[in-house]
């Protein structure tokens, strides 16, 4: 078993079908983020933390993630990609009412380090999947998972913006939500790759550090993610504060960047099927740049909503790539992935404090030119995703011969 080629173990039929399952996977995943957001108001008054307490534990989740992501490997050693995926995409979208049960700030963090693990390892089960299928379907498909993650994150926003604007409880609602999509990821689960490791393959350590590997791809991934939560977070009150925009023109902003990351993503596999993952990364990361460029030289409130634009089109598909590409950088593809994930996470979470106390130190346009350089590392170091689309050849990537057998 451990001979035969993995990507001729499954028909085209099943293969389709593990695509759409996994879509639906992502689409779940980020409802549950979607869900939560918008009900932090609710969580924050009903727990009676201050703004400060509540800034201290929504830096948990992250924690949380980062710990447990590279136990993701070794779950689907254990139990095989599509076991694993169910259980771990079950705890996720059960983790969802757990914030909500908190009575005071200390509970509240132990809840979202449990949130913030379930997610991490949910997120590395199914971006390996993702991979995987996208080798046997022989094109890219990454960068739309992400988009589906987006319009899940989408969707479970407005349906907790609903909720909120009825005044519902959100322990009610959130019960009810993960229960719905608790069904819908165990439906999805079903459709996808049964993958397992061979019989001889050694299981991979439950905790480790990232591989070397990943490291320079992580890199890369952490550039883009920087870049976005810095644009998410500040550049309603960049347009605010150092433009004198309203409070409307200034939200604008973040919807633009927003709409124009989930554009791209969806539009991002055919790009890089055409084009390969180095020059659509080194493309993208010109085009952060010269949006970066926009921001800070800004004469007016509408040149810099179309820089902030131009940023999220070109950091959009990287993180989709990073994945990829750390799925095809050595045999154990989980291990990989989860370094990747946990960088990137680490880039998220420092992202906006970054901003804020470079910001406060000088001001926020010195903050968005360190944005930029960030954004030009993108174009430079794009060679590093080269595994996750065309190689020079112009074929698809397909895994190292070393990682030949069935893998986590």
């Amino acid at each position: 078993m451990a001979d035969k080629d993995p990507v001729k173990e499954y028909g085209a039929a099943e293969v389709k079908r593990s695509r759409y399952a996994i879509a639906v996977v992502f689409c779940v995943h980020g409802a549950v983020t979607g869900s939560f957001a918008t009900r932090v108001p609710w969580i924050q008054e009903h727990t009676s933390v201050s703004a400060g307490q509540l800034g201290l534990a929504l830096a948990f989740p992250a924690i949380g993630a980062s710990v447990a992501m590279p136990l993701a490997g070794w779950i689907s050693h254990r139990l095989g990609a599509r076991t694993a995926l169910r259980v771990l995409l079950a705890l996720w979208t059960m983790a969802l009412t757990l914030p909500s049960l908190a009575p005071n700030v200390y509970v509240l963090c132990g809840a979202l380090f449990t949130y913030g693990a379930a997610a991490g390892m949910s997120d590395v089960a199914m971006n390996a999947l993702g991979v995987e299928t996208e080798n046997r379907l022989g094109r890219s498909i990454m960068s739309g998972l992400h988009g589906m993650w987006s319009t899940g994150a989408l969707l479970g926003s407005a349906a907790g913006t609903v909720a909120a604007h009825l005044g519902s409880d959100a322990r009610l609602h959130h019960l009810l939500a993960a229960l719905v999509l608790t069904v819908l990821g165990l439906l999805a689960c079903g459709g996808v790759l049964d993958l397992r490791s061979a019989p001889d393959q050694e299981a991979p350590p439950r905790f480790t550090l990232p591989p070397k590997s990943a490291l320079l791809i992580g890199a890369v991934g952490f550039c883009a993610v920087f870049a976005e939560g810095a644009s998410l977070d500040w550049s309603a009150v960049y347009l605010r504060d150092m433009l004198d925009t309203s409070a409307g023109v200034a939200a604008g902003s973040t919807t633009a960047f927003s709409l124009t990351m989930a554009i791209a993503r969806f539009a991002g596999d055919g790009v890089v099927d055409r084009f390969g993952a180095t020059a659509t990364v080194r493309t993208g990361g010109v085009m952060a740049t010269a949006g970066g460029l926009m921001v800070v030289l800004a004469p007016n409130p509408l040149v810099a909503m179309g820089g902030f634009g131009l940023m999220g089109l070109g950091i959009a598909v990287v993180v989709p790539l990073a994945f990829a590409a750390a799925g095809r950088s050595g045999p154990r593809p989980s291990q990989a992935i989860a370094g990747v994930a946990t960088i990137t996470y680490t880039s998220g979470l420092i992202a906006p404090s970054a901003i804020g106390t470079l910001a406060g130190a000088t001001s926020l346009t010195v903050s968005f030119c360190l944005v930029t350089v960030l954004a030009a590392g993108l174009a430079v170091g794009a060679n590093v995703l080269r595994a996750a689309g065309r190689g020079a050849s112009g074929e698809v990537s397909r895994p190292d011969a070393a990682a030949a057998g069935p893998r986590p």
